[in-house]
């Protein structure tokens, strides 16, 4: 998989050459390129942004830098999907992660300032927002965007990894624990101890069940709507 990343601000991008990402790379799995929008840019100082039309605060990112940048993408890698990072956008979940994995390709546009120029989204497949809340730019989101998508695909984590992550069935992971077996006086639960993997696996899945209502009733009621699932008869892990 390709993903092209648009920003103002390459630099931020460092924490995706480390890690699971970094590995990702390295097996050819991923690749991932940082695009600069300044240099699509034509104006004589490389802007990128001007002042809204009718006034108003801050600053727009305008249409030809972006317009630019994702038609040179597209000669390199033409089936791409087609990203803006925003506020207005859907909201990113492990369903939409992995949609968006068993694409050939992606270009993420980083949104910044105040928004971009509207025409910008005649080019854009879809709008993804990360939460209900404030960033600085969309470059956070990008990041987050990519992190998930990458440990989904095919020869990143061990082929059932992903199986077991929260959200994959709705639910929240379970409690996870490892030596010593007693720390200051809090103690592993004993059916982890017992070496009966069909017990361990039914233990997790109930304290992955009652997590969830606890403190996902969201998630919950999502999960119950399914019917839910049978505990594993055994697990290894």
């Amino acid at each position: 998989m390709r993903i092209d990343i648009i920003t103002i601000f390459p630099e931020i991008f460092s924490p995706l050459n480390a890690s699971i990402i970094k590995r990702a790379q390295e097996k050819d799995i991923l690749e991932i390129k940082i695009w600069n929008l300044r240099d699509f840019s034509r104006s004589k100082h490389k802007k990128v942004d001007d002042a809204p039309y009718g006034g108003g605060r801050g600053m727009v990112l305008a249409c030809e830098p972006i317009f630019l940048a994702v038609e040179e993408i597209k000669k390199h890698n033409t089936d791409s999907l087609t990203i803006l990072t925003s506020p207005q956008g859907e909201v990113f979940n492990q369903e939409m992660a992995k949609k968006l994995s068993e694409k050939k390709g992606l270009i993420i546009i980083c949104g910044h300032y105040e928004g971009v120029d509207e025409r910008i989204r005649s080019i854009v497949d879809c709008e993804i927002s990360i939460g209900d809340y404030v960033l600085t730019g969309g470059e956070l989101p990008a990041m987050v965007i990519v992190d998930c998508i990458a440990r989904l695909l095919p020869g990143v984590l061990p082929d059932e990894a992903p199986v077991y992550d929260s959200f994959f069935d709705c639910l929240l992971d379970w409690p996870c624990y490892t030596r010593p077996e007693v720390f200051r006086g809090l103690k592993v639960p004993d059916v982890l101890l017992s070496g009966n993997h069909q017990k361990i696996a039914q233990w997790r899945h109930k304290q992955a069940v009652e997590r969830t209502r606890q403190k996902r009733p969201d998630l919950y009621k999502k999960y119950s709507k399914t019917g839910g699932e049978h505990a594993p008869e055994s697990s290894s892990t």
